[in-house]
């Protein structure tokens, strides 16, 4: 079994040290990572410049690009054979609904399925982690199940898994994507060298949280395992635009 590990918090990031220490005896695992942390790079590829490649001391690879380019260079470029699975994060932070269009860690799985290979997303439900060891025992625990018994198709799976001691997570839920409010303001403030500055502001609260959500799963303390899909299209309204377009 040939696992590739990315993330989007970088090479140096925890969650991806636990993630490559959980899996470790798995299979040949190879980590591939961004130079720097690439938090909501979306599915975003590095087309104005050439992507360089370095090995850290632990023998993580980095790379001065994307969560993308990461998983992209490695696949069609660096690696000697064809991963057989995907693994992004452990992410510092959750991916819910909405979270899913800009998070990094989620692109990076989404080029392994882009590409043939099943693909797993992993992410916190907190920025301060506490428990990776959780998150690296549910990480473990899927790749098992997948090396056993493989899904008879391609698989994008987001997972998000409570900020809890082992002990206390209920289960896990296979759920649909919530939805988030719009996103709080911009903050403005003025640098030192009085120009006025912008910093993205927080992501929006849960709005479409119900049961079955993903959302709703991580409250009430059971790890979310969401199945993804690329086609964007809006099935129901393909009949109304062709109306408005004649």
């Amino acid at each position: 079994m040939r696992i590739l590990l990315s993330n989007d918090d970088g090479y140096f990031a925890p969650g991806l040290a636990a993630l490559a220490e959980a899996l470790s005896d798995l299979g040949e695992v190879v980590v591939v990572a961004p130079e720097q942390n690439r938090s909501g790079a979306s599915h975003s590829l590095t087309l104005d410049r050439p992507l360089i490649v370095k090995q850290a001391a632990n023998g993580f690879y980095y790379v001065n690009g994307t969560p993308t380019d990461c998983v992209h260079l490695a696949v069609s470029g660096m690696l000697d054979a064809m991963p057989d699975l995907v693994v992004s994060g452990i992410n510092a932070g959750a991916n819910m609904g909405d979270d899913t269009i800009y998070s990094g860690t989620v692109a990076a799985a989404t080029e392994g399925y882009l590409l043939g290979i099943p693909s797993f997303a992993l992410s916190m439900t907190t920025f301060d982690c506490r428990h990776f060891d959780t998150a690296g025992q549910i990480a473990r625990q899927l790749v098992e199940r997948h090396i056993q018994a493989p899904v008879n198709e391609p698989v994008l799976l987001n997972v998000n898994i409570p900020d809890l001691p082992f002990s206390a997570i209920t289960g896990l839920e296979v759920t649909r994507l919530g939805r988030r409010h719009k996103a709080e303001p911009v903050v403005r403030s003025v640098s030192p060298r009085k120009e006025t500055v912008y910093w993205i502001g927080a992501a929006g609260a849960a709005a479409d949280a119900g049961p079955g959500t993903d959302f709703h799963a991580v409250e009430q303390g059971r790890v979310s395992v969401t199945p993804l899909q690329i086609d964007l299209t809006h099935a129901g309204q393909l009949s109304r635009i062709r109306q408005w377009v004649q």
